[in-house]
């Protein structure tokens, strides 16, 4: 599309086959002709928005980057879309260098690629932060660190190499004492008792796993499935603070002892597992003799989220008085729209909730 700021696609051919492979976050597509001509690589990152859909020509989603046309009547199109614009491709094979290991596919090199360079800067920040780090956790985003560190109940800002340290000695003492265990063996010990770096294999499987059920934003009733499976990220009464990067962490219990200070922790309300299908509140103004005026859309799934995207910083005063947002029955995860309101209209004190995710 014109507004994309990828490259151009040098790509032409009357029949091809497209296959796929993925590492991390990135997505590797191949164009191969049926006929002459030479194939052509893709490599994608999917930023917090990106995604690819099978749609009529005649019904393209508004950012439809780049489109893949198919040859029957009606044609349909297979769409890179991309609201935000924070995705990206680019031509040539080569995965994004400076990425590490994959949690999923890469299990064991990831594992290694962490234990052995716990020296470096990375893991003197907090395990939160250290989790987004894709050069030792290739394919960790936002929701599923607060998952993991969730069901280990280990504070989000405990410093990562105190984390991981305690997790090698672990490691060193179970082969001592158990010299001679089989791979079955392991994987049962794994499932029983999991450490942090198996839970970075282990919990986006069950995502995989089960994603025909859990990720299909068009389908309300499959999206709750994913809220369902969600135990901290955007649960209520789970606590969160945004980290040094901007970026929002849930969690249960104590932050840590590298959380951010001059910030306290935040809950969110039940309307945060409200049904997708719910209306959203609106905000009323004394200006607008309580007609409501706040107007929202959906934000986007949390599907990539590897860009440092801070919150923006909330707007200050208008004529002395304090501007609310309105508090959203989420129908996706991650973002609290701001709701429009005139320059000129407030809330009503004790009205609406003042929050961010």
């Amino acid at each position: 599309s014109a507004v994309s700021k990828s490259p151009e696609v040098p790509f032409s051919s009357e029949a091809y086959h497209i296959s796929a492979a993925s590492r991390g976050k990135e997505l590797r597509l191949t164009l191969a002709p049926l006929g002459p001509g030479e194939p052509q690589d893709l490599v994608f990152r999917f930023g917090m928005s990106g995604s690819f859909q099978l749609c009529p020509v005649t019904q393209l989603p508004r950012h439809a980057h780049l489109r893949f046309l198919t040859r029957e009547s009606p044609p349909r199109a297979l769409c890179f879309v991309d609201a935000r614009r924070f995705g990206s491709w680019r031509l040539g094979d080569a995965w994004q260098p400076g990425r590490g290991p994959c949690v999923l596919s890469e299990y064991q090199a990831f594992r290694e690629n962490v234990l052995k360079n716990l020296e470096d800067k990375a893991f003197d920040k907090p395990i939160c932060e250290a989790l987004l780090n894709q050069k030792f956790f290739n394919g960790i985003g936002n929701y599923l660190r607060a998952e993991i560190l969730y069901r280990l109940k280990i504070p989000p800002f405990e410093k990562a190499r105190t984390v991981l340290e305690a997790l090698k000695d672990q490691e060193q003492a179970r082969r001592k004492k158990n010299p001679s265990l089989t791979l079955s063996k392991k994987l049962k010990l794994m499932r029983e008792n999991p450490d942090l770096l198996e839970l970075c294999h282990t919990v986006p499987m069950e995502v995989i796993s089960a994603e025909k059920k859990l990720f299909d934003p068009d389908d309300s009733d499959n999206y709750a499935a994913f809220k369902n499976w969600l135990q901290c990220y955007l649960v209520p009464g789970m606590s969160s603070l945004r980290d040094h990067n901007g970026r929002t962490i849930w969690f249960q219990g104590e932050p840590g002892p590298m959380a951010p200070k001059g910030q306290a922790s935040r809950k969110k309300r039940a309307q945060m597992k409200a049904d997708p299908k719910a209306p959203i509140p609106k905000v009323t103004t004394r200006a607008s003799k309580r007609h409501p005026r706040a107007a929202a859309k959906p934000p986007e799934p949390a599907a990539e989220e590897e860009e440092k995207v801070a919150d923006g910083p909330r707007k200050g005063r208008a004529h002395g008085r304090k501007k609310a947002t309105t508090a959203l029955a989420l129908s996706k995860p991650e973002v609290l729209v701001k709701a429009r309101r005139s320059r000129r209209t407030t809330a009503p004190r004790g009205r609406g909730e003042a929050g961010s995710p």
